[in-house]
């Protein structure tokens, strides 16, 4: 797995690369063969309340994303992170080995390294623009790929309609799709 380790505000040291190699080869494991292909980013951030830690994999085509925090302890944070990194995935198994065997290698390391862009417009203070890039999926692993991320919604480019889709998670349970229509 190629590492990539991002200090924000810190220095993380030598320990903690060897840390975070010998956590994410339980990931590794996890994605089975061809999984020394994956990308993983370690972003460290240090906050006034403790320290954050963010671990984004990206392996043929999926993103699986954490965020923990910690009082102090950076390896701390990377434990909880990994830790539901292999939750995401052993919960999402059956579907992701489909999906795995099935799937060509894209990369995705354009989306997973997206630097936030600061702009003003307006009334409207935006503070971060993102580009998504979009290929054709279906409903079902637009879902899984949300989960993965850990987001409330996921921008998508529908393979049945070939139009863009959104599907998000509602807060009574379930999922919608937003679907566009021309008035």
């Amino acid at each position: 797995m190629k590492l990539t380790i991002v200090g924000r505000k810190c220095s993380p040291r030598e320990s903690f690369r060897e840390h975070s190699e010998k956590k994410l080869a339980k990931i590794e494991r996890l994605l089975g063969p061809g999984a020394e292909e994956a990308m993983a980013k370690v972003t460290a951030t240090a906050e006034k309340s403790g320290v954050v830690v963010e671990v984004t994999v990206a392996y043929q085509g999926m993103v699986v994303r954490a965020e923990e925090r910690a009082p102090q302890d950076l390896a701390e944070a990377l434990d909880r992170c990994v830790d539901a990194l292999v939750r995401q995935l052993r919960k999402n198994k059956t579907r992701l080995e489909k999906r795995l065997h099935a799937a060509k290698l894209t990369d995705f390391s354009d989306f997973a390294n997206a630097d936030p862009e600061v702009e003003e417009e307006g009334d409207y203070d935006i503070v971060r623009s993102k580009e998504v890039p979009l290929k054709p999926v279906e409903l079902e692993e637009a879902i899984l790929q949300m989960n993965l991320v850990g987001h409330q919604f996921y921008l998508f480019l529908n393979a049945e309609t070939n139009e863009v889709n959104a599907v998000y998670r509602r807060r009574g349970g379930g999922y919608g799709v937003l679907i566009p229509t021309r008035e």
